[in-house]
């Protein structure tokens, strides 16, 4: 589709390829492998100069127009469909990193993030050094000669800290490294960090790809090249796939993203601003508000401040406990992206896996619950954090 088109159009139709039915949604290919015409047609599709499809693995009609319709959106030439979000991250690293290598990553990210550098990766002989999400400073001071990939996620997950894309990119550039941004929280309806400098972008398409939490998927994207190339490489060996239903369903996600982001922002913002008014709330960490540290960064880079909504309980975990335990219509998970409002409590959750320096390190205390906001009436939200606040 033309570039010019906007990101609610290219979400409802880039990618899509009819089949000779000329169905108007997109077609499910449920097969494993495909049929060649001769044994000389089979020989140049393994090798890759035939084109057409070989073996689901790598290759599906349904899981392409996923990639192409996510690249038309992220305005990448390039995108790799992963099993999951984390295996997103895997194949990014394992196609530019080796032994004796050198990331920088932010200390906000993701609990297995931080799992898979600091203690899986580390037995293979990569090197990482975990550095602040905003002091732009400390990843200059961390690079090494040996440096290949800073990593960073931004807004960072739980506490919405927002990294200078921008300002990280012309380091990781000086630094002869690539920059990987994790878009998880934003989307291409929110950021696109490939026109800020990135190198790469990150997805799981679990969150608010799919938005409404029933599949597992992920992402790699990046320009046409050596990387990418190397994303499938390792993909089409590895097998970490997207299944070609999971990349069907997030297709039909995608053609309400803009939509669900921009409304799940709005409430999101609603929200923070009650929250933050509120007696027995010490703190609430969200991009949108004017009170937020790198408020002015997120309304550059960022075109709303999304979905996802931390605050600190006065009283630590048994307060926060208190107040999660007491939700009746917000759903207990550890999962967002939802158009259903999810609530969990980061430190015995998704980072509770990390060390307790490494939660203090990124701000994660015993005191803080995250909301994922989804599309019900705010008025119904607050309400039900209202059942322990109040």
């Amino acid at each position: 589709m033309a570039k010019e088109h906007a990101i609610s159009t290219l979400g409802v139709r880039a990618g899509t390829v009819r089949s000779q039915f000329n169905e108007h949604s997109e077609a499910l290919y449920l097969t494993s492998s495909f049929v060649f015409e001769n044994a000389a047609q089979a020989a140049e599709r393994f090798t890759g100069s035939g084109g057409g499809f070989v073996y689901s693995r790598f290759s599906n009609p349904t899981v392409t127009m996923f990639q192409d319709r996510l690249a038309a959106l992220e305005g990448a030439g390039a995108c790799v469909a992963t099993a999951s979000g984390m295996s997103a991250i895997l194949a990014a690293s394992m196609a530019v990193l080796k032994a004796g290598d050198h990331v920088v990553c932010s200390t906000a990210v993701f609990g297995s993030t931080v799992q898979l550098y600091a203690t899986v990766l580390s037995r293979f002989g990569v090197e990482t050094s975990f550095v602040s999400p905003t002091r732009v400073e400390q990843w200059e001071r961390a690079v090494k000669p040996t440096t290949r990939l800073f990593f960073v996620e931004t807004p960072s997950n739980p506490l919405g800290e927002v990294s200078d894309i921008v300002a990280l990119a012309a380091v990781a550039k000086r630094a002869g490294a690539l920059l990987a941004v994790d878009n998880c929280f934003c989307t291409p309806a929110l950021q696109r960090p490939l026109e800020l400098g990135a190198d790469l972008v990150i997805h799981s398409a679990t969150k608010y790809l799919d938005g409404q939490g029933r599949i597992i998927g992920g992402a790699v994207l990046g320009a046409k090249g050596p990387v990418m190339d190397g994303v499938f490489g390792f993909l089409r060996t590895a097998g970490p796939s997207m299944s070609p239903f999971n990349a069907w369903v997030a297709l039909k996600g995608m053609e309400t993203l803009e939509l669900r982001m921009l409304a799940q922002s709005e409430r999101a913002l609603e929200l923070a601003r009650w929250l933050e008014a509120h007696p027995k709330v010490a703190r609430v960490y969200y991009p949108g508000l004017a009170s937020h540290p790198q408020h002015a960064l997120a309304m550059r880079q960022q075109r709303a401040g999304g979905a996802v909504v931390s605050f600190e309980v006065k009283g630590g975990k048994d307060e926060a406990w208190k107040v999660i335990d007491s939700t009746e219509l917000i759903s207990i998970t550890g999962n967002l992206g939802d158009v259903k409002t999810t609530i969990t409590h980061p430190a015995t959750t998704t980072h509770g896996r990390i060390s307790p320096e490494a939660r203090a390190a990124a701000g994660i205390t015993e005191g803080l619950v995250r909301v994922a906001v989804g599309l019900e009436a705010v008025d119904d939200v607050k309400a039900d954090l209202s059942r322990e606040l109040a």
